[in-house]
């Protein structure tokens, strides 16, 4: 049973982030670095699950510095998601039928009963999909590689999931949707996580300590600014 989390460091880029509306560029790299942890650690307390990170190739030695022992982090071939996706699959591909999971480096507020839903869901299916609010999905999984699944076309965008679909069905797949979730795409996105993890912030102990860091810091800078 393997975990893929496809790892993005905030310096390899993410495009035109969202989030940089509501932090400065130095606040969302603390940031991301905290989700990554933790979002490690929620692969990891699965049992029996081989977690990997799938990076950029020039971010792959400050990620393996950053994360040690804790899971592998391999190169993937190509860039952006789409990339980044298929070469999780080709890289558990080795071993024909392995279930393998991939879900975003920013998702340590998933469920961990989310994750072993889905590896317990393709036992009877081709591929496992968890579709967020917005059009897109937070979570896909298979057992065997499929590189036209995730080639160019619309990732990350709201139509996401639909081209995902739309591909597993040209390929004959059959394929399993789990319960709707929400990823940190936009600042609503960050406000609901913080006050998730405000209520129950070991779920992700570094995130949540990080935003809370942050709120205290924001309050401060706002009490010191002058009137106008």
């Amino acid at each position: 049973m393997r975990s893929g989390d496809h790892g993005e460091s905030s310096e390899a880029g993410r495009g035109e982030d969202p989030l940089a509306a509501c932090l400065p560029s130095a606040a969302i790299t603390g940031l991301y670095r905290c989700l990554l942890e933790d979002t490690v650690d929620l692969a990891k307390s699965l049992d029996c699950v081989e977690t990997a990170v799938m990076s950029p190739a020039g971010d792959v030695e400050d990620l393996a510095h950053m994360l040690g022992n804790r899971a592998q982090v391999v190169a993937q071939t190509g860039d952006g998601l789409g990339a980044g996706l298929t070469s999780v699959f080709a890289h558990f591909a080795a071993d024909s039928g392995r279930r393998t999971v991939a879900f975003n480096s920013d998702s340590p507020h998933l469920p961990s009963s989310a994750l072993r839903l889905a590896f317990d869901t393709l036992r009877s299916c081709d591929l496992v999909v968890g579709p967020t609010h917005d059009g897109g999905y937070y979570l896909v999984g298979g057992k065997a590689s499929h590189p036209a699944l995730f080639a160019a076309g619309p990732m990350g965008t709201a139509s996401a999931l639909h081209a995902l679909l739309e591909r597993a069905a040209a390929l004959g797949l059959s394929v399993r949707s789990l319960d709707p979730f929400y990823d940190v795409d936009v600042p609503a996105d960050l406000n609901r996580l913080a006050e998730e993890l405000r209520l129950a912030p070991e779920r992700a102990p570094r995130t949540a300590s990080w935003l809370a860091e942050w709120a205290g810091t924001a309050v401060q800078a706002s009490a010191d600014s002058p009137d106008l």
